[in-house]
């Protein structure tokens, strides 16, 4: 699952990261109620809860179970309960059951936390380098997991009539609109991406390979709030010349006419975040939008959405820890484009890339080899991580992924164009 092994030598920083990721999630959940918690309101969601649980029994089960003697299973019970879909674990709750498992109480989750935590600290001295691995893989894991807690607690929010704020929201300072989107023109010719071998990555990531591009170019930034407002107001949903086949059918099925949190309030545009409901910022990043919004929306504009290679060559020369992202619990959303073509941060970016393996891909053995590969069927290729992505988690390999339809993640859209 990694492209360069971890030395033993490395444990102090290994535990130092382990308790700064593990505390974070616990921040992240603390303005929340056990019903809060506990709640789950759609099958593509998960409760705060279970976040908490799964990514404890990741560590509890690849960790301290295969790798510590005589350690004994916190409970017998929570296996079941808190795997995901490693069908090498066995048999585990319905996904869309989740919702359902009241108890454990959110205090017995965090007490569960707090007892793994203690275990696997007490062993990284004497762990061998194939669990160091995995502690490293764990964390990066829970980070995954922390980007969905925020974005399944804010569409859990969404459904609650009062709309409650999760935070509260910053002062808003107006920010000029952005002048029209620059081009800035792509590499061509024969160009490597994938994982480099010099650091963490997951599976999927690599092998490094060769790729051709042809002559392209690269918005210098994502579409904003107020362009998008802008297809809407000319029909954009209403015209199935710029849809794809599959997307003009789900916007017909499901009454689709503006991204996701968006209502007309007041004569005006609103959205739903995490600091409860306001007007647009039109100057921000357009976020929670489906790879069929986005691909109309290029259409629309004239244009298309980048593959993943013409991104990650894009991205190659930028600081992967730069932009908006996830540094601390509080205030989560997307923030008016700086200047500059910063290409991380703020709105993960549809490309026109199906999830796919790279070539030579090969899973890892064992039930870790489940994290990734078996996924590679009807997804899209996201690039660049967001406000909800922990600041460090994201590089220019990565590839997050998700199905055409999805879009409670902060989802935004870049444009290219052919040269």
């Amino acid at each position: 699952m990694r492209t360069k092994a971890m030395p033993a030598a490395c444990c102090t920083t290994l535990e130092a990261r382990f308790r700064a990721v593990r505390g974070l999630s616990a921040d992240l959940v603390a303005p929340l109620s056990d019903a809060d918690a506990s709640v789950q309101s759609m099958d593509d969601a998960s409760p705060a809860k279970w976040h908490l649980a799964h990514t404890t029994w990741f560590f509890e089960t690849f960790v301290l179970r295969d790798f510590v003697s005589g350690y004994r299973l916190h409970d017998d019970r929570f296996p079941f309960l808190f795997n995901s879909y490693y069908e090498a674990e066995g048999q585990r709750h319905a996904r869309s059951r989740r919702g359902m498992v009241t108890r454990p109480s959110l205090a017995q989750v965090l007490d569960y936390r707090a007892a793994v935590d203690a275990a696997l600290v007490a062993a990284l001295p004497e762990l061998p380098e194939a669990a160091l691995a995995l502690v490293e893989l764990g964390c990066h894991h829970e980070e995954q997991h922390q980007e969905l807690l925020l974005t399944d607690i804010l569409h859990l929010f969404s459904c609650n009539p009062v709309e409650p704020a999760m935070w509260p929201g910053e002062p808003k300072v107006p920010v000029a609109m952005p002048g029209p989107i620059g081009w800035i023109e792509g590499t061509e010719g024969v160009a490597e991406i994938g994982a480099q071998g010099d650091g963490f990555a997951f599976d999927c990531e690599g092998p490094r390979h060769r790729v051709l591009l042809h002559p392209h170019a690269i918005a210098d930034r994502t579409v904003t709030n107020g362009e998008w407002a802008a297809f809407i107001a000319d029909g954009g949903y209403r015209d199935p010349r710029h849809w794809l086949s599959d997307g003009w059918a789900w916007v017909q099925r499901e009454g689709i006419d503006a991204p996701l949190y968006w209502e007309q309030r007041d004569g005006g545009w609103t959205r739903f975040g995490l600091d409860g409901r306001r007007a647009i910022d039109p100057a921000a990043p357009v976020t929670h939008v489906s790879f069929f919004e986005a691909d109309a929306y290029a259409s629309w504009a004239g244009a298309r959405l980048p593959t993943e290679a013409e991104w990650e060559v894009a991205a190659a020369g930028h600081d992967p820890a730069g932009g908006n992202q996830l540094d601390r619990a509080g205030p989560v959303e997307p923030r008016p484009s700086p200047t500059g073509p910063a290409l991380f941060g703020d709105v993960w970016e549809w490309t026109g890339s199906a999830y796919r393996p790279y070539p030579g891909f090969t899973a890892a053995e064992g039930a870790v080899g489940e994290y990734n590969g078996k996924f590679m069927s009807g997804q899209c290729v996201l690039r660049g991580g967001s406000c909800a992505t922990p600041r460090g988690h994201a590089r220019a390999s990565y590839r997050n992924f998700f199905y055409p339809h999805q879009r409670w993640q902060f989802t935004g859209v870049r444009l290219a164009k052919d040269l």
